[in-house]
């Protein structure tokens, strides 16, 4: 039985995906310190938000990755194998996987997103554009072990986990991940990651801390969220985005902080907040290319290639699954 289901007949349609948000809502929000995980910045309005952010001028990762794909697809295409399905684990707009498709034979394109509607009208438009593409979405938690599709069997697989993803993972998930992603491919196949390096401080800083204040909407919509889904009375305009670089531990951290004292309900659960107190919204880790390296070696993976831009800002690292 669904202990959520009264406060969710009033807020959002109750499917497993909404269960799953009020749980990990409600257990993350009466922790201490209090958290929120970060993979629900993703709804629609989030992803959109998220889509502006990879177009500032002071989010380096996008516009970074972009060229190193694009000046280095064909050494990429190199090492794909004839006839592969590429899988993209969270996948969300299609300009990095068009660079791949553009530069390397697939013959499948597998795009694994939590986000349906999403999913369905990107695939529908790499479909148009790509029409000699076999594209077969799956609707999953790419964090979690999902089925392949029946259609690519026999394929030799590639999976494709770009936009620094990789770092908002602490160290063991990030182990973990990578454990279920060689399970989900197999022995041999190719993976190819992108993986954000440590640099200087003051550029991390301006990154997630922009000045029109995008990212600030992107962390807030988390609370949006849970006013609309969960049934919760936040009120949005006593919370501020802070994000700082934790030396220490090679991350960025992002919060919300309180401004003022606040008590706040959902799905039965009341929360309350100091003046001051942070919810932990998410964490991007920065790899050195050796550290990345032995954590990779530690889930399954050898690293095959590294590449990086002229000022070594940011990585696309190919790995092998063992056997």
């Amino acid at each position: 039985m669904n202990v959520y289901a009264p406060a969710l007949a009033n807020a959002h349609l109750p499917d497993e995906t909404t269960s799953a948000f009020a749980s990990d809502a409600v257990a993350g929000l009466t922790q201490h310190p209090k958290l929120l995980p970060p993979k629900y910045f993703y709804d629609a309005k989030g992803s959109d938000l998220f889509e502006q952010i990879t177009r500032l001028p002071e989010y380096y990762p996008t516009r970074t990755e972009l060229g190193i794909l694009r000046d280095r697809g064909a050494e990429i295409a190199k090492i794909i194998p004839d006839d592969a399905a590429l899988i993209e684990f969270g996948a969300g707009a299609t300009t990095k996987v068009r660079l791949l498709l553009e530069s390397c034979r697939f013959a499948a394109y597998v795009p694994v997103d939590i986000s349906g509607d999403f999913l369905t009208e990107q695939a529908d438009s790499l479909r148009r554009d790509f029409p000699d593409l076999a594209v077969h979405p799956v609707i999953a938690d790419f964090t979690t072990t999902f089925k392949l599709p029946d259609a690519i069997h026999g394929k030799p697989k590639v999976g494709f986990f770009p936009g620094s993803t990789i770092g908002n993972f602490e160290p063991h998930e990030a182990c973990r991940f990578l454990r279920s992603a060689r399970e989900i491919l197999g022995a041999g196949a190719l993976m190819v990651v992108g993986v954000d390096l440590e640099k200087e401080e003051r550029i991390l800083h301006d990154a997630y801390n922009d000045g029109a204040g995008v990212t600030a909407r992107f962390n807030l919509n988390l609370l949006v969220r849970i006013n609309r889904e969960l049934g919760g009375n936040f009120d949005l305009s006593g919370f501020v985005h802070r994000a700082i670089y934790n030396r220490e531990q090679h991350r960025i951290e992002m919060h919300l902080i309180a401004r003022k004292p606040q008590t706040v309900r959902l799905l039965g659960t009341t929360v309350s907040f100091r003046a001051g107190e942070s919810i932990h919204t998410e964490n991007s880790y920065k790899y050195s290319i050796e550290r990345f390296g032995a954590l990779a070696r530690g889930s399954g993976w050898r690293v095959r290639t590294v590449w990086t831009d002229a000022a070594k800002m940011f990585s696309v690292q190919a790995l092998v699954a063992e056997a």
